[in-house]
């Protein structure tokens, strides 16, 4: 549920505190009140595309910070997996546009891309228009309409449980694969080192007469400078 909104230095808005309570709320007014200002400002939250004509004339900046208390548990494996803190009564959204254009997402004071803000913004608010229903026409909502309705929370937990063990098997069975694949490959230069040795046939002993005979070359060209000299006079 959203509880407070602010909005500093957007467009025609200095600032804008809103509280909001528990049941229905309305905005209402004539054309031109600047309901759709609002709206814009909400949009960015939701990860609309950012302008610095959007920012009020004269500033450097404008704010739009959303606080929203969350469902218990349904959005605890996102903030997990995103290394986000998280408090279910209080979440902040902030975005911040600046006059060079560019943005910063935020999620409870953490920088976030802005793919995160639009992902977690999506579940929270929808925004409706005339013959428009944008959340209702996407599968993962419509498919978390069916889990609530059923209140399949056990067969839900149970199947999320298995379906991480699958696929921690099936990365399992990919470095187990790839190991196979290494050890072939390494099995085989070992075969060929194995037929070169054997074919140079070398006895005991000749390693060192080899390295002796690598020693003395190694000199050659020294030893053959020295004894081609001319003599001085």
């Amino acid at each position: 549920m959203l509880k407070h909104l602010y909005i500093k230095n957007f467009t025609l808005i200095d600032q804008l505190d809103i509280d909001f309570r528990n049941g229905f709320s309305v905005i209402s007014g004539e054309t031109g009140a600047g309901k759709s200002i609002i709206l814009g400002a909400i949009g960015l939250l939701l990860g609309n595309r950012a302008d610095s004509k959007q920012i009020k004339q004269g500033e450097k900046k404008c704010v739009i910070e959303a606080t929203f208390s969350l469902p218990k548990g349904a959005f605890d494996t996102f903030f997990t997996d995103n290394n986000i803190d998280f408090d279910a009564d209080e979440t902040i959204l902030r975005r911040e546009v600046g006059s060079n254009g560019k943005s910063r997402a935020f999620i409870n004071d953490t920088p976030v891309a802005l793919n995160l803000m639009r992902e977690v913004g999506d579940q929270l608010v929808d925004i409706h228009s005339q013959h428009q229903n944008l959340l209702l026409q996407k599968e993962d909502f419509q498919l978390n309409v069916i889990d609530i309705l059923a209140a399949n929370d056990k067969e839900m937990a149970t199947y999320k449980s298995t379906f991480k063990a699958y696929k921690d098997a099936e990365k399992r069975l990919e470095q187990i694969k790839k190991q196979l694949k290494e050890n072939a490959e390494n099995e085989e230069f070992m075969r060929f080192q194995h037929e070169e040795l054997s074919g140079a046939n070398l006895q005991e002993g000749q390693q060192e007469e080899l390295e002796a005979e690598s020693k003395t070359l190694s000199h050659a060209e020294d030893i053959k400078h020295r004894y081609t000299m001319p003599t001085m006079h």
